[in-house]
């Protein structure tokens, strides 16, 4: 997390990590939002997400449970937003497809993590499918919705769409999960969006001008055309491989042995 947040921020992230790590052992906690999208500005909130392994003995009682988490507090002018999920339902996610549990594993920034989150990612990578395409495709449609709601006026919402759009694309192309958007836009077409990462790393709230939002209007469809192409030239299986998923619910199970009675 250094040189992506100031120190204050990073004192404020761990007072809450430090406080959620007490009642859950942390596989992962990753940086999303903004700061991991390659546009923060000084009033961007900290998106922690992260994945947690519940204790193998509460999984296997009458009530078993995979409880999510959340937390949003301001800390001394920080904005700390934090969540976390139990690890079965994230692998089930991630094998449907799932962009936002993948990408706690394979794309965000890392802030803390366990050894055994680097033997889980060749895992997840060999299950990447194109099934990714119609969650990167519905998430760009939700930005898409919420950047319409600002008569297509904020940047921020803007660059969520771009985000979301070319980061399902260069993974559907290439199988890498990237989520600094800055360095997808010169490969795919999109450099000119440069200006608006610098417009938004100024302020949460900075609105684009009339003559801008009508080219990005035309940019965005282009941006979903290029989505699309991605999933027709996809280097990905259409499905998970038997194989991969089996690899990868063996590592779980490992993981669960190695904490039954915890």
């Amino acid at each position: 997390m250094k040189g992506k947040v100031t120190d204050h921020q990073e004192r404020m992230a761990d007072r809450v990590l430090d406080a959620e790590s007490l009642h859950r052992e942390h596989l992962v906690i990753s940086l999303s939002g903004a700061h991991a999208y390659g546009f923060p500005s000084h009033d961007s909130d900290l998106d922690l997400k992260a994945i947690h392994i519940a204790p193998t003995a509460a999984l296997l009682g009458l009530q078993p449970r995979h409880v999510p988490a959340e937390r949003l507090e301001v800390l001394e002018g920080v904005e700390v937003d934090y969540s976390s999920n139990e690890l079965q339902p994230v692998l089930l996610g991630i094998l449907q497809g799932n962009g936002n549990y993948i990408e706690r594993v394979l794309g965000a920034i890392t802030v803390r993590a366990l050894p055994e989150l680097e033997t889980l990612r060749p895992r997840v990578r060999a299950v990447l499918s194109r099934r990714i395409h119609r969650h990167y495709r519905g998430f760009a449609q939700g930005q898409l919705r919420e950047w319409e709601k600002s008569g297509f006026r904020s940047v921020k919402k803007l660059l969520y769409v771009l985000r979301t759009t070319l980061t399902g694309t260069h993974a559907l192309r290439t199988g890498e999960v990237e989520t600094d958007v800055t360095a997808l836009l010169e490969p795919y077409g999109f450099g000119e969006a440069h200006a608006l990462v610098e417009r938004k790393r100024r302020g949460e709230r900075i609105e684009l001008t009339d003559a801008l939002s009508e080219q990005w209007q035309r940019e965005v469809t282009r941006a979903f055309a290029v989505l699309e192409a991605a999933d027709a030239a996809s280097v990905l299986p259409l499905e998970p491989q038997p194989e991969a998923v089996a690899a990868l619910e063996g590592w779980m199970l490992d993981v669960r042995r190695q904490r039954f009675g915890a």
